[in-house]
């Protein structure tokens, strides 16, 4: 925790923790780092599991100073509960007005892929209608031998159309739920429907937006191992060995911010707001600096 904290005033950064798992909430030391994070008035954000959660469990994560609580929803019933365990989509959905009344913001969180992509526009109604706060949807970014996510380009380019009326539909009709465009080729996309427009007072070599690896975060493994992005293998080096103030501007961490490198993107007149996602990119050829496998922009010269 000081290490943190070191890194952030020495940069005059304001820290935030993500705290997942597995099921955080059943770590043995779980409770003892939120009264850490609440000693330091620090906020937080915990990703886990539905199956732990109570009124009394909810009411006390607030006391601790939790903003939000993101749950999983990978699908419709049979399909999210393949993924996960039977029951969990049922459970889950139970459990969001348990989070609410205890003051905390719900987050669903959909993983796509080619197995669910045509569930997720039925999941959009699903959260509306269970009146989440926030929905966002991210590629399941691949990690073992299975290199292909199952979604084409165009396919892509098809749910994010489709999920934009849906979005706006129910933004006209006065839905609280705050539809949060994850995805960076949500960029490209409202781009090219004239919804983005590049400003004009850009600066040359400046980022704008975009992935943020190598400029706002850091992912704390259970070892102490330090990652740039926790959705690929990107050690930087240990919290317990370095101080992460020096890892920030480390070669390490440096090799994630040569923007030139990226094969497709720097052709591009997007690069400095979007780049997609380089750890999908990652998982599908192991070069962080490939196109995303689900860019449908023609670049000339990539």
């Amino acid at each position: 925790m000081d290490n943190c904290c070191d890194m952030c005033e020495m940069y005059d950064r304001l820290p935030y923790f993500y705290i997942t798992g597995g099921d955080p909430i059943l770590h043995p030391d779980f409770w003892r780092l939120l009264d850490l994070l609440k000693g330091r008035r620090i906020p937080f954000t915990i990703l886990g599991n539905p199956f732990h959660l109570n009124d009394e469990v909810c009411k006390r994560l607030k006391e601790y100073g939790c903003q939000k609580y993101q749950l999983s929803l990978d699908g419709m019933r049979e399909t999210n509960d393949w993924f996960r365990k039977p029951g969990s989509f049922d459970c889950t959905l139970e459990k969001i007005d348990c989070i609410k009344k205890a003051g905390i913001r719900s987050v669903i969180m959909t993983t796509v892929s080619g197995k669910n992509i045509k569930e997720i526009p039925d999941i959009i109604d699903i959260v509306v209608a269970h009146k989440v706060d926030v929905f966002a949807f991210a590629r399941y970014c691949p990690t073992s031998e299975e290199k292909d996510i199952g979604i084409t380009p165009q396919e892509y380019r098809k749910l994010l159309d489709v999920c934009y009326q849906k979005f706006q539909k129910y933004k006209e009709e006065g839905c609280q739920t705050y539809f949060n465009r994850k995805d960076h080729l949500w960029t490209l996309y409202e781009y090219e429907k004239g919804i983005f427009k590049i400003p004009e007072n850009t600066q040359e070599g400046m980022i704008y937006g975009g992935c943020n690896c190598g400029n706002c975060h850091l992912t704390i493994l259970p070892t102490g191992d330090l990652y740039a992005c926790r959705r690929f293998e990107s050690k930087v080096g240990n919290v317990f060995e370095d101080r992460i103030a020096d890892v920030w501007v480390s070669d390490c961490m440096e090799s994630y911010r040569d923007y030139t490198k990226f094969k497709k993107c720097s052709k591009c007149e997007l690069l400095a707001w979007c780049r997609g996602c380089p750890a999908v990119a990652y998982g599908t050829t192991r070069d962080f600096y490939e196109a995303d496998p689900q860019c449908w922009k023609e670049v000339k010269g990539a």
